[in-house]
């Protein structure tokens, strides 16, 4: 949490802790007075009696031994559990010297990746032209996805695209936004996550290298993380929060087109990374989209449920709106082209007994991990190349990790040749290959579902989703 802190932007911040403020002056009810009479009676030297100080020294030793016996207990019984992560202060002064480790890396980055290439080159001709597009998804779990099994109609225009695959069965092996994009924008994995990400450069470079124009397009905030470091790589950067104010992600779209069409460049690569569905879920879509009723609450309770997930599957409606535009984009431009869309993770919405709401929570659930992903191609690109469609179709089925398979999904839809290129980890070659399901934790450890945290609730929906843990 301490590095969420310092990776999150302050109209993120302020938009989440506006809707939280009965929590937030409870907790000042609480700990201030104490805290006051603390110092005074520390000051005045204000002494409790020694009956009461017996007493709770008794109680002390108790809690102690109670403490001793849990702990040795947990030992046994939870493979999760560590002293540093789960005893308290001890927890506390290890991630703070974690968390200042970390950002002092991450200040380095320009150093420590300054000398590093994909040695990346196109298996394409020069002037063949050649468009494809990215686009993050934030917050937005396949769950609320008509193309993925859900009633109500939140991707009416998506379900009638031909050329689009879905992959039913994708986590992501993060649910904080400063972990996941990373992964999904290079070759690193979970695995290697700590040992690597500071010394590697995004795909952006590998297609600069390969003789793309590149561009990152956001709606999100800057927030001091490798995202930033990244969209720096593209030849055109635009963050539209530049300007101070909130924008809905449909404005991203004049970016684009401009983008393709002024290029001189006959190949041509573009990121974008929307705001999705990330919460107050109301203020991510137009009025127009309010097609699901009552959807104007702001309310962090679950009392709230359903005006939430109303609000919610808007939201979704509204990037299915966004991408099919993109897409018509594409097609319009009747060349070799492509579109990967998949979000970065989920979202708990007090789904079950549990009442989670939101992610980045240090214990993950399904519904954070859950997410989307979709990959389109252009009649020309399944003229072309039409094996690579008929992989994507045949690898739908399987069981895939979007941190895992984006990078080197991208590589073969752009004709990229890389050392750094998996071809078992490309969902649109023959050669894809499942892997164990990996969580990449606080510690930035790669751990298996298990001691990431999952519970029964989220095994429940794995197994009724025929999803591999």
């Amino acid at each position: 949490m301490f590095l969420n802190l310092v990776t999150t932007n302050v109209s993120e911040a302020t938009e989440l802790l506006g809707n939280l403020v009965g929590a937030i002056i409870t907790l000042l009810i609480v700990y201030v007075p104490t805290l006051i009479w603390c110092v005074i009676s520390a000051i005045k030297r204000i002494y409790a009696s020694r009956p009461s100080l017996l007493r709770a020294r008794y109680c002390g030793v108790v809690s102690i031994f109670i403490g001793l016996t849990c702990m040795f207990m947990a030992y046994a019984f939870d493979v999760r559990f560590s002293i540093n992560s789960d005893i308290f202060p001890v927890n506390v002064i290890h991630n703070t010297i974690i968390a200042i480790q970390r950002t002092k890396a991450t200040g380095n980055y320009y150093k420590t990746s300054e000398g590093f290439s994909y040695k990346a080159h196109s298996s394409r001709p020069a002037d063949k032209k050649e468009v494809y597009v990215l686009v993050i998804g934030e917050t937005s779990r396949a769950d609320d996805w008509q193309l993925f099994g859900y009633g109500r109609p939140t991707n009416p225009l998506l379900t009638k695209r031909d050329g689009l695959i879905a992959y039913p069965k994708t986590l992501s092996e993060s649910n904080t936004t400063h972990k996941s994009v990373p992964l999904m924008l290079s070759w690193v994995s979970a695995e290697n996550f700590a040992d690597s990400i500071y010394t590697t450069k995004s795909l952006i470079s590998a297609f600069n290298e390969a003789g793309f124009a590149t561009a990152y397009l956001s709606n999100q905030g800057r927030n001091h993380s490798f995202i930033d470091f990244f969209a720096r790589e593209a030849q055109k950067t635009v963050f539209l929060t530049d300007n101070g104010h909130s924008h809905h992600d449909e404005e991203l779209l004049p970016l684009l087109h401009d983008f393709i069409e002024q290029s001189t460049n006959s190949k041509i690569m573009v990121i974008l990374h929307t705001y999705g569905s990330h919460f107050n879920y109301m203020d991510r879509y137009p009025s127009s989209f309010s097609v699901f009723l009552p959807d104007k609450t702001a309310d962090a309770d679950v009392f709230n449920r359903n005006e939430l997930i109303n609000a919610y599957d808007n939201s979704i409606r509204f990037t299915d709106y966004v991408l099919n535009r993109v897409i018509d984009m594409l097609e319009n431009r009747q060349c070799l082209s492509g579109m990967i869309y998949l979000s970065d993770h989920g979202e708990d919405i007090f789904d079950d007994k549990r009442n989670r709401f939101l992610h980045a929570s240090p214990v993950p659930t399904y519904w954070q991990i859950h997410v989307p992903l979709i990959i389109w191609m252009s009649p020309q690109f399944k003229e072309a190349y039409p094996m690579l469609y008929a992989n994507a179709n045949n690898n739908s089925g399987k069981n895939v990790s979007s941190s895992r398979s984006v990078f080197d999904t991208m590589m073969q839809l752009g004709g990229i040749i890389t050392p750094y290129a998996d071809k078992t980890k490309s969902l649109i070659d023959s050669a894809y290959t499942e892997t164990p399901r990996l969580y990449l934790n606080d510690h930035n450890k790669a751990v298996n579902l298990e001691k990431a945290g999952l519970q029964n609730y989220d095994y429940e929906m794995l197994k009724q989703k025929n999803i591999a843990h």
